[in-house]
């Protein structure tokens, strides 16, 4: 006799260790353990992606001027590019660009599931996009990892979408705290960017992930920090109006981010099935930024620490090194206005042309040129009291990273974290609250979320909207229906009636496209005289539907139109009016009571 799945399934080790563990282990123990592998092996990834991009990066350029152009960074980044799309194309064979917003697509649509090999395929895509000069940043490529890792380890142990979902954010957490040594902007990050629920259950697992993957990460990397920051000048009250005005300024340098950034992606998918166009177009456009600008060069973070540590004119002129303009005092703030201007399209064309990044390390970056540019500008004119512009450059990247993101806490702790700057805590506040208030006006959602915000695809804090994201179409649709011809006697109808699990019988032509239904309470006056069986078809009885679903229609909408309509049983059907099945209110309004009680679970 053949063995039953469940069987099958103990028969191997793994399938042994998990009936060990759920008679030895608690569900909750179970998760944390998983969310400390879960940060350890996100801190291994970020270890492994940042080590290989400082090797690919020191053998390209550790021969380059400083004080001339070189003619190399024309060539590098178009290399990366058309590596890194061969590498996607005829190994992934999947998209993986939009790291983060494929994160947010999983937990809303797919119930959290992310495929095997986003636990590594990100990191060697963007390995190789950055370390030849891809104007993007790690990080996004890195959170995707972890949360595939924290994916794929639930999918493992079969855990259900709930656990799977906290997993994930762990995995976030994790691959944050891991990258900047800060495990509380990973906490936020998750909490604030991700959208899951801050509960007991979930507080403790993230926790766990974030202080892992920091341990692990100072045991790989020492103590150093990503970038260095030693505060000179502190924070006093009379720079408040400027710190205001940092903030507005940010908002606007985020907005104009965000909305550059559709507007450069939207010329890229138009070759979407170009793909050598595509790279032609990106990659021309990046060397040459690069070329003028090799500030562009990679995630930046050189020139990051420049402007964070930079306290004279001589300090500050290093980044002109390696361009055009090396050496030209006169060209600084024409300069730094000019690389804050294309950052958004050197990133753009980096994705666009083939590479694979994220757009985490390029808010830091234009955060910090904005910051350092307002600062400058400031103190030249003598608009009011002295504003140091390295401290300016660093609440410029908690600025721009609240108003891009949409997370002023993440922007907040994360800055202050990473540079150790709690010295400027209240100023950072200021100016990433003042940043968020700004673009809210202009933009509501963030810049990963504003595609599955479009869609109605996107999970938020808001209870009844979350559990309408995560609810299926397809595990409310009835598809054991009965169907008549519209040519069908009464007589026959009634045979139907009996057998029929709803309380309406579609009527369908050949092809199976629905032509109207019968409600069955609405023909008691013809339906017990048997004289009339021969007398009455089902075209003749049949009546449209209040109203039809389309078969992708989000739960929200079929919300609506049961609120609408006030029907009990709605049709669901395709784009060629096929009938795919019905959808009861009763069974839909259970099921989504009952994903409400689970939400509200602490």
């Amino acid at each position: 006799m053949d063995k039953t799945i469940e069987e099958r399934e103990h028969s191997t080790w793994l399938g042994r260790l998990n009936l060990w563990r759920k008679e030895h282990v608690s569900e909750k123990m179970f998760v944390l353990i998983l969310a400390f592998f879960v940060g350890l092996f996100s801190a291994v990834a970020a270890f492994v992606l940042h080590w290989i991009i400082n090797q690919i990066v020191f053998l390209l350029t550790h021969s380059f001027e400083k004080t001339s152009a070189n003619w190399l960074y024309l060539v590098y980044p178009v290399v990366g590019i058309y590596l890194t799309s061969l590498f996607v194309r005829y190994v992934v064979k999947d998209n993986i660009s939009h790291g983060i917003t494929r994160i947010l697509y999983a937990i809303s649509s797919n119930k959290s599931r992310l495929r095997s090999h986003n636990t590594w395929s990100s990191v060697i895509a963007s390995a190789i996009t950055i370390g030849f000069g891809g104007s993007v940043g790690a990080e996004a490529p890195i959170v995707l990892t972890g949360s595939a890792i924290g994916s794929n380890l639930g999918q493992l142990f079969r855990l259900d979408s709930r656990t799977l979902m906290l997993l994930v954010g762990c995995g976030a957490a994790g691959a944050i705290a891991g990258i900047f040594k800060a495990p509380i902007a990973g906490l936020v990050f998750t909490l604030e960017v991700l959208m899951i629920d801050l509960t007991m259950a979930s507080l403790l697992p993230i926790l766990v992930s974030c202080v892992t993957a920091t341990c692990f990460t100072y045991i790989f990397s020492g103590d150093a920090a990503l970038f260095s920051f030693h505060l000179d000048n502190d924070w006093t009250v009379e720079r408040a109006p400027a710190c205001i005005l940092l903030g507005v300024f940010c908002g606007l340098v985020s907005l104009y981010f965000i909305r550059a950034m559709g507007f450069a992606e939207g010329i890229f998918a138009r070759f979407a099935n170009k793909p050598y166009v595509r790279l032609a177009l990106g990659g021309a456009t990046l060397s040459l930024l690069i070329f003028l600008f090799p500030a562009l060069f990679g995630e930046g973070y050189t020139s990051i620490n420049l402007l964070l540590n930079g306290a004279t004119q001589d300090d500050w002129n290093q980044i002109l090194n390696n361009s055009l303009f090396a050496g030209q005092t006169s060209m600084l703030m024409p300069y730094i206005a000019l690389v804050l201007l294309t950052k958004v399209f050197a990133t753009s064309a980096t994705n666009g042309g083939g590479g694979c990044g994220g757009t985490f390390a390029p808010s830091l970056f234009i955060g910090c040129f904005a910051g350092f540019f307002f600062s400058h500008l400031w103190n030249m004119h003598e608009i009011g009291v002295y504003v140091p512009e390295k401290n300016f450059a660093l609440m410029g990247m908690a600025g721009v990273m609240s108003g891009v993101m949409h997370a002023p806490l993440t922007g907040i702790f994360l800055i202050a974290e990473l540079t150790g700057g709690y010295s400027l805590f209240l100023p950072l506040m200021i100016v990433s609250v003042c940043s968020y208030l700004t673009i809210s006006i202009f933009e509501p959602h963030s810049i990963y979320s504003s595609r599955l915000a479009k869609e109605g695809k996107l999970i938020t804090h808001n209870t009844d909207h979350a559990v309408l994201t995560l609810m299926q179409l397809d595990s409310v649709i009835e598809r054991n229906f009965e169907a008549v011809a519209p040519d069908v006697e009464l007589g026959q109808i009634v045979h139907k009636i009996s057998s029929s699990p709803t309380s309406v019988l579609p009527v369908l032509d050949a092809a199976g496209t629905l032509l109207g239904e019968i409600d069955i309470t609405k023909i008691r006056h013809v339906v017990f005289r048997t004289e009339l069986y021969h007398h009455f078809t089902a075209s003749q009885l049949m009546l449209q539907p209040k109203a039809t679903l389309p078969e992708h229609s989000t739960m929200a909408a079929v919300m609506k139109t049961f609120d609408r309509t006030h029907g009990d049983y709605l049709p669901v059907v395709d784009s060629d009016n096929h009938l795919k099945g019905y959808i009861s209110r009763q069974r839909l309004y259970t099921q989504y009571r009952k994903m409400v009680a689970d939400m509200s679970e602490d």
